[in-house]
């Protein structure tokens, strides 16, 4: 690639690089994204090996009503399902179902839950405080639902994530469901950006009057530079910054570490669909200190389960290899049907969604570390006088976790660029250019 003079360099393609290029180009400027993988769409892949679309990766629009990219994917003419309208579940008591009355105490218990954690976070004072040690213990219900909100919910362990930080991130609103998938609207809103796929960045210079991205592909310089590549990729060194990163904008992307959320697909072998409903929750009651997987049935009526394992237990068996995650999805069904879950799922064509072994993700989304509530700003800080911004979703302080935080936060920093870097008035000169580009 030759080096080439761009306003805006964007690293990244995925929600959070897509809207920055975006909103480049509707103001006007010339952008260029580098994509290390071989496709678009970052933590957010759509796969279709088991016959229909599957998310392996972020899978809700969440906060529908003040989520940028449900507009945006209805404009293309996406067909988006309100899930919350038809969620169920059901939890496995060990030997039965539980009853109307248990569930009902369970609903009772996640409100009461609910409001102890809040009654911590006012008590503590200042003092910073993890989930665990704001979560109720002793209760009948309080282990299983610190595990919801730890690692399904969190992807971390309830000890491990900062309780200011989690209760700054709850969201609020419906969640819709892309019929074709996350990864799908993605696809759809790269569309005609000047991406290079197959670009991994190595080193970053943004000493000089020009930001300068080196490589595989040879040597791209822009007058600013958005870099939206995850938390897990920059406290790990996967880009190495000359100069440095400031002291704390570093250590702000080592308080926000990754937790790890994997899924796996499980294809229908028969007409057997375990008595579930499409969209049915699977679940079962724990015990303090248990893991377990916990699985959505045949969404939209598909021919397949989806399972979840977050925080240790989706570490553990990530670093075991893909085979353990189905194997331990095997024994979590087997736990509740028996022999009945050999004849219903056909285990050798599970798809694993593998984002713990990904070198361009190392992990699903970012938590804070206990005391580490105000990373998410310092990651967010302009670099080298507004040439360099972070983006992404561990950069937004209310939709952390979210494809909607990672698309704010993309769109955010390329104005901030553009600003500081003097481009905005060209930018709106030719706006006209560049919104066909980005609606």
């Amino acid at each position: 690639m030759s080096t080439g003079a761009v306003d805006l360099l964007v690293v990244g393609a995925g929600a959070a690089g897509i809207a920055a290029a975006r909103e480049a180009l509707l103001l006007g400027l010339s952008v260029r994204v580098l994509e290390a993988r071989g496709r678009v769409g970052g933590r957010a892949v759509t796969s279709r090996s088991l016959g229909a679309p599957m998310d392996l990766g972020a899978t809700w629009l969440h906060a529908a009503q003040s989520n940028p990219l449900v507009p945006l994917a209805e404009a293309v003419g996406l067909e988006l399902f309100d899930h919350d309208a038809v969620r169920s579940s059901r939890t496995w008591m060990g030997g039965r179902w539980a009853d109307g009355a248990e569930m009902a105490a369970y609903e009772q218990a996640e409100r009461a839950w609910g409001i102890a954690v809040r009654l911590a976070a006012a008590r503590a004072e200042g003092r910073a405080l993890s989930l665990a040690d704001a979560a109720p213990r002793g209760g009948f219900w309080d282990a299983t639902l610190t595990h919801w909100e730890g690692p399904v919910i969190a992807a971390t362990e309830a000890a491990e994530v900062d309780l200011e930080d989690y209760l700054s991130t709850l969201l609020n609103g419906s969640n819709l469901l892309p019929r074709e998938g996350c990864g799908h609207v993605l696809e759809r809103l790269a569309e005609g950006l000047p991406i290079v796929l197959g670009a991994p960045v190595e080193r970053i210079d943004w000493g000089g009057a020009r930001v300068r991205a080196e490589g595989p592909f040879g040597v791209v310089e822009a007058l600013g530079a958005v870099v939206t590549v995850s938390t897990g990729v920059l406290a790990g060194g996967g880009i190495a910054f000359f100069p440095a990163l400031p002291v704390e904008v570093e250590g702000a992307a080592h308080d926000l570490p990754l937790g790890l959320l994997e899924k796996v697909g499980l294809p229908a072998a028969g007409a057997d669909r375990l008595d579930s409903l499409a969209f049915g929750g699977i679940e079962r009651r724990l015990e303090e200190g248990e893991r377990a997987m916990t699985f959505v049935a045949w969404p939209f009526g598909r021919d397949h389960l989806e399972g979840f394992a977050g925080g240790a237990l989706a570490w553990d068996l990530s670093r075991e290899g893909e085979a353990a995650m189905t194997d331990f999805a095997l024994s979590e069904l087997r736990r509740i049907y028996g022999a009945r879950a050999d004849r219903a799922i056909r285990w050798e064509g599970a798809v694993v969604s593998s984002w713990g072994r990904d070198p361009w993700a190392r992990g699903s989304y970012s938590a804070a570390r206990p005391g580490r509530a105000g990373a998410r700003r310092l990651l967010s800080t302009p670099v080298g006088g507004g040439r360099l911004r972070l983006a992404g979703e561990a950069c937004h302080v209310s939709l952390a976790g979210t494809l909607a935080g990672a698309w704010l936060s993309g769109a955010e920093a390329a104005r901030e660029v553009a600003a500081s870097r003097g481009l905005l008035r060209a930018g709106a000169q030719a706006r006209g250019a560049g919104a066909g580009a980005s609606a």
